[in-house]
């Protein structure tokens, strides 16, 4: 019998799901966050999980994580001293950038310029020139830049180096030639270069992508290798270490230590694939989602049981050209701090965090500062008899002492300041919302709301009486759910090429010679890691825009569409998308700008399985009788044990769901369905 274990590591809790995959069992375990080291917390868990569980760790095969390392890396400006050589006369490339002052009007009067994260001082120059069209204008000098790179070295500073030539997207043969020189005289740090990295156009982008991979490099190489040799300490020599990517894949321990660029969102892509995993299972296949964790909330739309992946990924002031799920986030969580200026009176949520250390004042670690988790306290939305974690308990009289804050500087009821913090981040949450709706030319209207994160379905019908999406979904584990997303989601990497050509001249035998070269290529990753042929399928993509135009959006399309329809398909499809987006679509002007093959392999479908103790009634599942404050009042709430609802089980609001790792609120004038998959969804009463 062998186990898979999926891990997502989040800003105040690391979440865990052990799944038998034979029998689809599963186990689930939080416990706190170690942000200095993430790793400790997820040793922690693993420990935790196979105690309680009865589970021999060396049963598990598979460990599926979601990470933050690369992402906090570049949030708190401590990744690797990165050198970078350029061709000559490029040397200014990263200074140079695309003019960005962030802000509106005026903005650039305060805007301050982080440091480059590959400084002037560590660029050194060679002496080669690609042309545009890929061929050799001056072959590239050998002895100046062995001479260069060995100044480079003795400076003793640089930690990682990046090589990015002019036009190596077209022919990176220099740059392989350069990489073997800088390897005789770095030999004990990584090279990364821009032709294997991101083969595209576009000089800056390319090079500053390639620099952040250099930059995360080693702390992500040093985090993933010692994790690996813990596990395998740990669960044993076969034991399959894979890294969540941005963009909803997997990657191997192996490819994320080398492209560690493509795990930056890695975290909040996992809370989408699994909502995906449940809510297409229960015919729900276009899905708002909202996770909302301890310190902010990640929003993402899902179409058509896809979700919508961006080509470039911003992390702070950084943007790469890596593909991410479009996720938006809030500084909206659970310990969102809310406090009342001085100067306006006015009651402000976030995006300031309490954090892991000392949290809400609730949890009874050192903290005293009113949070949302304590407003939901207050409210009986969160009782204090429940145990976060299934070991963590609530201290309701220190979160009434932290509200009390709040309410004497504004004059309030401690139950109307409790509710005035909850409908602010609610308003937040649902600014973020329409970030992924209403602005992309989606109704939320036409789709179902899913909550999930530890907080989220505290928070979910709120939501959903404010995006009028209906139902509102709670899966079933949903403060674990990043962790199932991460355990079911799929192995995956792409290949792309620059392919700069008029529609009109564009044809589909050309599109097909290089998309065969790029299948191939994307397949061979998979491979290398142990993923047969036969296991991989393959699909494409192609980046379109009008002629003239910066801006492109990418299509998806598959060879039977193209042998059917020819080019024509892309047009039609990127017609279909920009009037999505824009309300408008041109005849003419079409441009073909990148091509991109996607090779993907499936973890393996998992069985579902009954449950054992459900009951037949809800009062066999009630736990005990509460209240909750809800639009000025109290209302009598009954608390039911969710691990004991069966199919088709009707909850009436006011009512409190309790489950190990997390709370669904219920509120009056709405009810809740327990529907064959274990999704609780919740309605309007009729």
């Amino acid at each position: 019998m062998s186990y898979r274990l999926g891990v997502d590591v989040g800003g105040t809790f690391t979440d865990l799901l052990l799944i038998n995959e034979e029998n689809g069992q599963t186990h689930t375990a939080k416990v706190p966050s170690t942000p200095e080291d993430s790793s400790i917390g997820v040793l922690n868990g693993i420990d935790r999980i196979c105690q309680e569980s009865g589970i021999d760790p060396k049963k598990i095969r598979r460990v599926m994580h979601g990470t933050t390392v690369a992402t906090n890396a570049v949030l708190t400006g401590k990744g690797a001293k990165v050198g970078l050589v350029t061709t000559k006369g490029y040397k200014q490339v990263l200074q140079v950038a695309r003019s960005f002052c962030p802000g509106g009007l005026g903005g650039w009067v305060s805007f301050v310029k982080k440091p480059l994260l590959a400084p002037l001082e560590l660029t050194v120059e060679a002496n080669e020139r690609m042309g545009a069209n890929g061929e050799t204008v001056d072959t590239l000098d050998e002895a100046a830049l062995r001479a260069s790179l060995t100044t480079l070295k003795n400076t003793g500073q640089v930690e990682a180096l990046t090589i990015c030539f002019i036009n190596a997207y077209l022919n990176g043969a220099h740059e392989q030639k350069a990489k073997e020189v800088a390897a005789e005289i770095f030999t004990d740090i990584p090279i990364s270069i821009s032709s294997d990295l991101v083969p595209e156009m576009q000089e800056y982008e390319r090079t500053e992508t390639t620099v952040v991979n250099s930059y995360v490099r080693p702390e992500v190489a040093r985090y993933v290798e010692n994790l690996n040799r813990s596990l395998i300490a740990t669960m044993g020599e076969d034991l399959h270490l894979s890294i969540l990517r941005s963009d909803g894949g997997l990657a191997s321990a192996r490819a994320s230590g080398e492209s560690p660029v493509n795990l930056l969102m890695s975290g909040p892509a996992g809370g989408v694939s699994g909502a995906m995993h449940f809510c297409k299972k229960a015919g729900f296949n276009d899905i708002l989602t909202f996770d909302m964790g301890g310190t902010s909330t990640d929003v993402a739309l899902i179409q058509n049981a896809k979700a919508r992946v961006r080509r470039e990924t911003r992390v702070g002031d950084v943007t790469v050209r890596a593909p991410s799920v479009d996720v938006r986030t809030v500084g909206a969580g659970g310990g969102s701090l809310a406090f009342v200026p001085e100067l306006t009176k006015a009651l402000r949520v976030g995006p300031e965090s309490a954090g892991a250390k000392p949290g809400p004042a609730a949890y009874m670690k050192g903290g005293t500062e009113p949070t949302v988790c304590d407003a939901n306290v207050v409210l009986g939305y969160l009782p204090s008899n429940v145990q976060l974690g299934g070991a963590m308990a609530i201290d309701k009289e220190a979160a009434v002492a932290a509200v009390k804050k709040v309410a004497d500087a504004m004059g309030l009821t401690i139950e109307e300041a409790a509710e005035g913090i909850i409908k602010i981040v609610n308003e937040a949450m649902f600014g973020a919302l329409r970030l992924v709706s209403v602005e992309q030319g989606f109704d939320p209207r036409d789709f179902a709301l899913v909550g999930f994160g530890g907080a989220g379905p505290l928070h979910a019908n709120a939501l959903g009486i404010l995006t009028q999406a209906w139902p509102t979904i709670i899966p079933p584990g949903p403060g674990v759910l990043c962790a199932y997303g991460d355990a079911t989601t799929v192995v995956r990497d792409e290949a792309s090429k620059t392919f700069v050509k008029l529609l009109k001249n564009a044809s589909a035998v050309e599109l097909e010679t290089v998309l065969d070269e790029l299948k191939h290529k994307a397949s061979a990753t998979l491979i290398t890691d142990g993923i047969a042929l036969s296991d991989q399928k393959v699909t494409y993509q192609a980046d379109l825009r009008y002629t003239g135009q910066a801006f492109q959006l990418s299509i998806e399309f598959t060879l039977a569409e193209l042998h059917a329809q020819g080019v024509e398909v892309l047009k039609s499809q990127f017609d279909k998308e920009h009037t999505q987006l824009f309300t408008f679509a041109l005849e003419e002007g079409h441009e073909i700008v990148m091509v991109r093959a996607i090779a993907t392999a499936s973890s393996g479908e998992l069985p579902t399985i009954p449950k054992d103790n459900a009951v037949n009634t809800l009062d066999e599942c009630k736990l005990a009788d509460s209240q909750i404050y809800f639009e000025g009042q109290y209302h009598p709430t009954p608390i039911y044990d969710r691990n004991k609802m069966q199919t088709d089980l009707q909850i009436p609001g006011p009512a409190i769901v309790s489950e190990m790792d997390s709370t669904t609120v219920i509120l009056p004038g709405y009810h809740a369905k327990v529907d064959a998959v274990g999704n609780l969804l919740i309605n309007p009463a009729k």
